[in-house]
């Protein structure tokens, strides 16, 4: 019997998931099919017992209801418990248990382009959702130090308290994280700061990069960011959002169906969909 998947969200016409999901059901010659569907915050209850209703396989979940969905399932991962958000939905003999691939994610596509990340200084730009998520899973991996620099320092501050799992770390504002750049071996922007349409904006000066650094932004459009371009340009080795978006994509595959996919192939779908 075909299975049914699914992305939830508010917006969600603008998901690539489908696109990628579909297509590895079709490699994997799995008889199942994702849906993106529009779900708004005064629905999402109902949509979570319907979704339990008809048995459907697993879900995505995506802005706004990350946080939102986690009184509704009936288990949480412990780490998307302490991150306090899930992206991945596993219906497992009936229950319907959370798990939070945005950390691991990020964590395995670094670790194609990286290695030993555990030996490496890191600075982290921005303390929201997707920074909390990255800074949790590498922080219960063991990395040697992260500091966490923000426009609201008192938010950075706050993020590093609730962690559960210890790190050295240390709040910064932005003057003296530009101050001591470098410093660093890593330098992670989880910021909207140079998102499209807003592609001139930077969320650091590098004037004090270590050209042997390495620089990682989350976004993936556009595919360079400026802060990529000027870390680039410095001798820097980038990183852009893509690999995030895949393997976080690739780790909710396996959770549904017990296959790692094809992570190349995947990059492929998405590149295709941003317009090659």
């Amino acid at each position: 019997m075909k299975k049914f998947f699914a992305v939830i969200g508010d917006p969600i016409a603008h998901s690539m998931s489908p696109a990628m999901h579909n297509d590895l059901f079709q490699a994997n010659e799995i008889d199942a099919h994702y849906l993106p569907l529009h779900v708004k915050g005064e629905n999402l209850e109902a949509a979570v017992k319907g979704f339990k209703a008809i048995e459907i396989a697993g879900f995505n979940v995506t802005v706004p209801h990350k946080e939102a969905i986690i009184p509704l399932l009936d288990r949480i991962d412990p780490l998307a418990k302490a991150i306090g958000a899930v992206n991945t939905v596993v219906n497992e003999n009936g229950e319907l248990v959370g798990y939070n691939t945005d950390g691991s994610g990020y964590v395995e596509g670094l670790n194609r382009e990286l290695d030993l990340i555990e030996d490496q200084k890191v600075l982290m730009i921005g303390a929201g959702g997707a920074a909390r998520a990255i800074y949790f899973t590498m922080s219960k991996q063991g990395v040697k130090r992260i500091d966490i620099c923000n426009r609201t320092v008192s938010k950075a501050e706050a993020l590093i308290k609730e962690c559960p799992y210890p790190v050295p770390s240390h709040a910064l504002s932005i003057q003296e994280a530009e101050e001591a750049l470098g410093e660093y071996d890593l330098i992670i922007q989880t910021t909207p700061k140079g998102m499209l349409p807003a592609i001139g904006e930077l969320p650091i000066s590098l004037h004090n990069l270590n050209s042997n650094a390495f620089v990682s932004d989350i976004i993936y459009n556009p595919l360079e960011t400026k802060i990529l371009r000027d870390a680039k340009k410095k001798g820097a080795r980038i990183q852009n959002g893509l690999d995030m978006f895949v393997f976080q994509g690739a780790l909710a595959f396996e959770k549904w169906t017990g296959i790692f996919p094809d992570t190349n192939r995947m990059k492929e779908i998405v590149l295709k969909q941003l317009g090659g």
